[in-house]
């Protein structure tokens, strides 16, 4: 009998009791969110570029602009031109210094000739020209 006894009736909350509670959550969700939609819209938009970089340059600025590319281009012409000047006089520099070595080994202990004087004077010469050149190459204005 006791199985029989009546339970006390629950009553299911109306619908309406949980209507505030889900605005409330609604509202939150999209305080929350808010921000990252602003964010999309932001990468979305073009990078603002400031008028003076966009502007097409007048004249003045092309004739500076074609000056500087012919400095560069020259600079770059006459800097071959050293380093292979530098190239054949290294090998020259070469030459000479065999030759002297040759006609020292030659000579007595006493003795030098004219002659390998002269040659090592004209090493001397071409190796400070060697060097003035190498210092021309390294940089640019």
């Amino acid at each position: 009998m006791k199985a029989e006894q009546a339970r006390p009736a629950v009553t299911p909350r109306p619908p309406r009791a949980r209507l505030p509670w889900a605005c409330l959550l609604a509202g939150l969700a999209a305080f929350a969110f808010a921000p990252m939609a602003g964010e999309g819209m932001r990468q979305n938009s073009y990078p603002h570029i400031p008028p003076e970089m966009t502007r097409i340059p007048d004249n003045n600025q092309v004739n500076d602009i074609n000056d500087q590319q012919t400095k560069k281009r020259n600079f770059e012409v006459a800097n071959a031109e050293r380093k292979k000047q530098i190239s054949e006089d290294s090998a020259k520099l070469l030459k000479l210094a065999t030759d002297l070595k040759a006609e020292v080994d030659k000579t007595t202990k006493d003795t030098l000739s004219l002659n390998v004087v002269r040659k090592a004077d004209e090493i001397e010469r071409l190796a400070h020209s060697v060097k003035e050149k190498m210092k021309l190459t390294v940089g640019a204005d």
